[in-house]
């Protein structure tokens, strides 16, 4: 089959989630068109079913804002056309579903058929989708292509509570790939971190306000009263400065680390023993995940879909949005509980495997394989000019 995948190229979890499905399909066989604005950072290596294409937006005195969804659109006619695609699938409702929507009009205009699949990411339907700027095109988008899917139960619940949404969602669960995400022995890193033998904590996000990272902080500095402990914040954004200043203001700044953006986050939460996820809104806690592929628990906020992930009791605790109180007296009693952690390790890399990229992947096949189906049952009618 051939695909057009379309999402931001960034390292939130739509853009991270959308270039590993669209390499996990090349590699069993699909020709994979990537349709972005720049190459994503996670596709860096050469495969001869992976293409990349590149949006372009010309600048003129007149924009001034440059028409980025129409250039998207032209973009996806064009791959479409040359490269006989089979399917379109944009991952994040906006804008990518409304450009879909214009595309796939034009494409008929010109006598060619081609099914549209969107995946609600979290955010697109929670937050910036709710907005009366963008509501009416949002819904109208999603009633308008051939597939929806959405990455929890949770954000598929609230997107039928928050849109006049007429088409059936299919929930297809983010994955992980237990190839890569796996404990990794870095035994000299931890000791140069935490050369006394203190527990290390982490956390990895793009420092947005609704990752709560505050809460992680203040968890902190009253967990290191009891338990001697290192705190590693990986990524960056908005608020990474007002944290930093936090750190001081609590007196932890020199047992808080900041790295910025990494590439092999894997190696980082290998030395962790307890990764935090503390998020108000989250769809599903991609990074929760991948803490738990690599034999973390997790100390999570029970926000949207993460306690489909995150199993209170079980792989680690959840506790209320904010609760700081109760999120130190799970931390220290993992900490503490050497024969609790060990089980909790165990927990969550068993649970991980639940939501492997051999599991999922499939999921995505036969669904792409339905709606292309279902959508060839109706082809558009090329008209000729003596028509």
């Amino acid at each position: 089959m051939k695909i057009g995948i379309i999402c931001y190229p960034t390292y939130g979890g739509s853009g991270v989630v959308a270039t590993e499905l669209g390499k996990a399909l090349a590699s069993v066989g699909h020709e994979v068109h990537f349709i972005t604005y720049t190459q994503p950072p996670r596709l860096d290596f050469f495969s001869e079913n992976i293409f990349y294409h590149e949006v372009s937006v010309a600048s003129y005195p007149l924009f001034e804002y440059l028409p980025y969804e129409s250039a998207l659109a032209s973009k996806m006619v064009d791959v479409t056309v040359n490269e006989q695609l089979d399917l379109i699938h944009v991952h994040y409702a906006i804008p990518h579903a409304s450009a879909a929507y214009l595309a796939k009009q034009i494409l008929k205009y010109k006598g060619i058929h081609v099914p549209v699949i969107t995946t609600l990411h979290g955010t697109d339907i929670t937050l910036v989708g709710r907005d009366p700027s963008f509501e009416p095109v949002v819904t109208f988008s999603i009633n308008e292509s051939d597939g929806v899917t959405a990455v929890s139960e949770s954000l598929r619940n609230d997107t039928y509570s928050s849109f006049e949404i007429l088409s059936n969602i299919e929930v297809i669960p983010n994955f992980i790939d237990l190839n890569r995400f796996q404990k990794q022995s870095k035994g000299h890193f931890k000791l140069a971190i935490c050369p006394n033998g203190e527990k290390l904590l982490m956390h990895t996000s793009n420092f947005r306000k609704v990752k709560r990272i505050q809460d992680i902080i203040q968890v902190f500095a009253k967990v290191q009263k009891q338990v001697p402990a290192k705190l590693l914040l990986v990524g960056d954004g908005p608020e990474r400065s007002g944290m930093e200043a936090l750190c001081r203001d609590l007196g932890v700044a020199a047992d808080v680390r900041f790295l910025g953006k990494l590439d092999t986050i894997e190696e980082a939460l290998s030395l962790a023993d307890l990764f935090f996820l503390t998020s108000e809104k989250e769809s599903f806690g991609l990074a929760a995940l991948e803490a738990m592929a690599c034999e973390v628990p997790v100390i999570s906020s029970n926000a949207g879909g993460i306690t489909e992930v995150n199993i209170h009791g079980e792989t680690g605790f959840v506790s209320e949005i904010g609760d700081v109180d109760d999120m130190v007296a799970n931390t220290i009693k993992i900490l503490t509980d050497e024969g609790l952690h060990v089980q909790m390790k165990a927990n969550a890399l068993a649970r991980a495997k639940e939501f492997s990229l051999e599991k999922i992947l499939p999921m995505y096949e036969r669904y792409y394989e339905k709606i292309v189906g279902q959508s060839w049952k109706f082809p558009t009618q090329k008209f000729t000019d003596a028509e």
